[in-house]
């Protein structure tokens, strides 16, 4: 008999053995299996239905609630969007306590951080706009730069800076030299004119034909002649 068919019988007495053992275990463990495939089973159905027969109703109505409070919104009614009309309209605060698990409840919380910041709750505005995170090149660099701008209001100047440095990261070549603009006026203002150049010239070079690199020369000049 040769080697090679010795080493296969071997591995073929070997798989038989691990199949061999592997019936015995499902023999002796046959219903605490059972009771686990039925738990696994329980839990899926439990998961589907909770789907199905609650979360996308509640996210049905809190779409059409959130649309309420957008109109509110569009004519500056911060405080009724935020709060409510005391009729059927709950708020974009009734929306995040009411339909927390909702896709829309993050929606309605980057709604109330704005309405917070353009009523002058720039503490509350924080807390709101960063519960939101949104994954848009529109949205995510107008949250963060939101944000950023609270900052400068409290005068926490570095953390606006910081805001509007993660802003200016997007791949929207509209936004990002707003916010390094805004970046850049902060450093000004706190005296920082070497980081307020290089906000400055990256906007000069990346983004030489937006409305802020048409107009970045005269600031870059400033920086330079007070340095």
């Amino acid at each position: 008999m040769s080697k090679n068919n010795t080493e296969e019988k071997d591995d073929l007495r070997e798989i038989g053995n691990v199949l061999s053992r592997s019936e015995q275990f499902i023999e002796k463990n046959q219903k605490y299996l059972y009771i686990v495939l039925g738990v696994i089973v329980v839990a899926v159905s439990a998961v589907i239905l909770f789907r199905h027969m609650y979360l996308m109703p509640k996210e049905q109505e809190a779409q059409e609630m959130i649309y309420v409070g957008e109109q509110y919104f569009a004519i500056d009614s911060f405080k009724v969007a935020l709060n409510g009309d005391g009729a059927n309209f709950i708020g974009f605060q009734g929306i995040i306590d009411d339909y927390g698990l909702t896709k829309t409840a993050k929606l309605a919380s980057a709604y109330a951080g704005l309405c917070y910041k353009n009523m002058g709750d720039y503490d509350n505005a924080i807390k709101y706009l960063n519960k939101c995170k949104a994954k848009d090149i529109m949205v995510s660099p107008a949250l963060l730069g939101a944000i950023g701008d609270c900052y400068v209001e409290l005068k926490d100047y570095s953390k606006a800076v910081s805001f509007f440095q993660k802003a200016a990261e997007t791949k929207n070549e509209l936004l990002a030299p707003i916010y390094l603009m805004k970046a850049a006026r902060v450093y000004e203002k706190t005296a920082d004119l070497k980081n307020a150049l290089k906000m400055y010239k990256r906007i000069q070079k990346e983004y030489p034909l937006t409305q802020e690199g048409l107009d970045v020369e005269k600031y870059i000049d400033r920086a330079e002649a007070n340095l």
